[in-house]
């Protein structure tokens, strides 16, 4: 049986993982101390479940116990804080229009060259700081034949609740790691066999038709920040710099669309395209 405990007051120290997760600076603090993330939303926790995440306690309205109840028997030992939605409200800041959070424990990175083993798609996000972008990135990965997500020491963090709830919890699906010596890792990275490509509106840039027509067996796709976009060094140490044909006097996508487009384009022959949904996200 699961530790089932009520909670009545906001206060309550054992609600400590989940107090005011809109305060990005506190979360930051409280994250890097205690090794922790948040799972937002019944289908993002089973999702962490799934990929091997180990909970520290769950949050839920009482609604949810028992569509969660085998993820929640799998560790009978974890608590589970059973409260009001309003009470979930006052804690954590924002309206849990959904009643189920999760507080889980964070996993050692992976080993890249480990990671890049077998890859033939692999993305590379350098210094991308808005959450929202970095979720809906590895979203498209995940779901576009992409096999492994690097981000470099600047990027945003990957498991930061708005990331993971924008992902749908793919975060969970798709390996990934933080770099730490950026860019020297892309010589690692093309040591593996992979020709890397940075999307850029440079004067010598291919178009992303012309990439695709090489059918590269081992692609790493480089994508920037918006606004700034890849830096010089950095575009100097790649093999090609890719742009997108646009028109109607737009220079360029957003940041997450441009990574669907190309993940789309350049997937590997032999991948499948299943049935996609449309899923609305809310605060």
């Amino acid at each position: 049986m699961s530790r089932l405990i009520p909670i009545t007051d906001a206060a309550d120290e054992r609600l400590g993982d989940y107090v005011k997760l809109r305060e990005v600076s506190l979360r930051k603090l409280l994250e890097a101390e205690h090794g922790l993330f948040i799972a937002e939303g019944d289908k993002v926790i089973r999702r962490a479940a799934e990929g091997g995440y180990e909970p520290r306690s769950f949050l839920l309205a009482e609604r949810w116990l028992a569509s969660l109840e085998d993820v929640l028997a799998r560790w009978p030992e974890v608590p589970v804080y059973v409260v009001s939605p309003e009470l979930a409200e006052e804690v954590t800041g924002f309206h849990v229009h959904r009643g189920a959070i999760a507080s889980y424990h964070r996993k050692p990175a992976p080993d890249l060259g480990t990671m890049l083993e077998g890859a033939r798609r692999v993305v590379i996000l350098d210094d991308i700081v808005d959450h929202q972008n970095v979720g809906a990135i590895f979203r498209n990965a995940a779901g576009l034949g992409v096999d492994a997500v690097l981000v470099t020491p600047g990027c945003a963090d990957p498991l930061y609740r708005r990331s993971v709830k924008v992902s749908m919890g793919t975060v969970f699906q798709i390996p990934w790691t933080r770099l730490t010596s950026w860019p020297a890792d892309l010589e690692r990275v093309r040591e593996h066999g992979f020709v890397t490509a940075a999307l850029a509106l440079n004067d010598d840039s291919i178009t992303l038709d012309d990439l695709a027509a090489r059918e590269l067996p081992k692609l790493a796709l480089l994508f920037g920040t918006e606004g700034h976009g890849l830096k010089s060094h950095v575009l100097d140490a790649t093999d090609l710099t890719v742009r997108i044909p646009m028109s109607g006097n737009v220079d360029s996508l957003n940041v997450g669309a441009a990574a669907a487009v190309t993940f789309y384009a350049t997937r590997p022959p032999d991948a499948s395209a299943g049935v996609g949904v449309v899923l609305e996200l809310g605060e």
